[in-house]
C-alpha cells in the first residue's frame, strides 16, 4: 500500500483528496493546524476504508511547522508516494488594504511551503525512482488579480520547471488550478459568494477525480473543468493590460468580497 501526504486535509479540495484517496486504499498522511478536526478525520477514514492514517498538526506560516512536514516527507524508513500541497487561503481586501503581515504569510504558505515540502518530498522520491506531487494553485495564477493570484502563478511556474527537470527520474509533479469550489475558503477569508453565478461552482470529489486522471496521464498543468479550461483559452489570446481591466472589474462583480 501506497502512502500519500495532503495538507490542509480537513475541508475543501484537502479533504475531497483525503476520501478519494482512502477510498482506493492509500493510507494516509494528513497534515492541518487544528488537531481535533485531524483526529476525527482519521477515526472516520480509518473506520470506514481500513487504511492506516497519521495525523500531522502543523502551521505551515511557521519555520516549526514546515520543518516538521518537511522531517515526515524525507523519511525513507516511512516513506510517502503522494504528496498534496493544498494548504492555503485567501485575504479579503486589495493590494494596500491587506495587512502586510497578512500578505507575507500568504507567501510562506503558498509559496516558501510549497518549495520546501516538495523538495522535501522528491528528494526522497528520485531516490526510489517513483512518487508524484500534486501542488494545488488555481485559475487565479493566470490573471493579474493581486497578491494571491501572484503566489499561485509562482506555483504554476515553479511546479512545471521543477516537472521538466525531474523528466525520466519516475517522480511526476503537477499543477492543479481549479476555479471556483464549494469549500470554507472563502467563508475563512471573510468573503461573500452570493454574487458568483452558479455555474461557476465546481464540486471537490469531481475535481479531484479529473485531478489524479491528469496526474496518471503524466501531465504537469490540470485544470480539471471544460468551462474553465474555455475561459482560460480566451486569457491566453487577450491582451494583457486588457485582461488586467477585465478581471478588475469582474472581480468587483463576481468575485468575493
Amino acid at each position: 500500500m501506497t502512502t500519500a501526504l495532503i495538507t490542509g486535509s480537513t475541508a475543501g479540495i484537502g479533504a475531497a483528496f483525503a476520501r478519494r484517496l482512502a477510498a482506493d486504499g492509500h493510507n494516509l498522511v494528513l497534515v492541518a493546524r487544528d488537531a481535533g478536526r485531524l483526529r476525527e478525520q482519521a477515526t472516520e477514514l480509518h473506520d470506514r476504508h481500513g487504511i492506516e492514517v497519521e495525523v500531522l498538526s502543523a502551521d505551515l506560516s511557521e519555520d516549526k511547522g514546515i520543518e516538521t512536514v518537511a522531517d515526515r516527507l524525507g523519511d525513507r524508513k516511512n516513506p510517502v508516494d503522494l504528496l498534496i500541497n493544498n494548504a492555503g487561503f485567501g485575504n479579503k481586501g486589495r493590494y494596500l488594504d491587506v495587512p502586510m503581515a497578512d500578505e507575507l504569510r500568504m507567501l510562506k504558505v503558498h509559496c516558501e511551503a510549497v518549495l520546501r515540502l516538495t523538495s522535501a518530498a522528491t528528494g526522497a522520491m528520485r531516490e526510489r525512482g517513483r512518487g508524484g506531487v500534486v501542488n494545488v494553485a488555481s485559475v487565479a495564477a493566470f490573471v493579474p488579480r493581486g497578491t494571491y493570484g501572484a503566489s499561485k502563478a509562482w506555483v504554476v511556474q515553479f511546479t512545471q520547471g521543477a516537472a521538466k527537470d525531474l523528466a525520466g527520474s519516475g517522480v511526476r509533479l503537477m499543477a492543479l488550478c481549479p476555479g471556483f469550489v464549494r469549500t470554507e475558503f472563502h467563508q475563512r477569508a471573510g468573503m461573500g459568494t452570493d454574487n458568483i453565478p452558479g455555474w461557476m461552482w465546481l464540486d471537490a470529489d469531481k475535481l479531484v477525480a479529473a485531478a489524479l486522471a491528469d496526474l496518471a496521464r503524466g501531465k504537469s498543468l490540470s485544470i480539471p473543468d471544460p468551462r474553465y479550461k474555455a475561459l482560460m483559452g480566451l486569457v491566453k489570446v487577450t491582451p494583457r493590460g486588457l485582461l488586467g481591466g477585465i478581471t478588475s472589474k469582474t472581480g468587483r462583480k463576481y468575485g468575493p468580497r
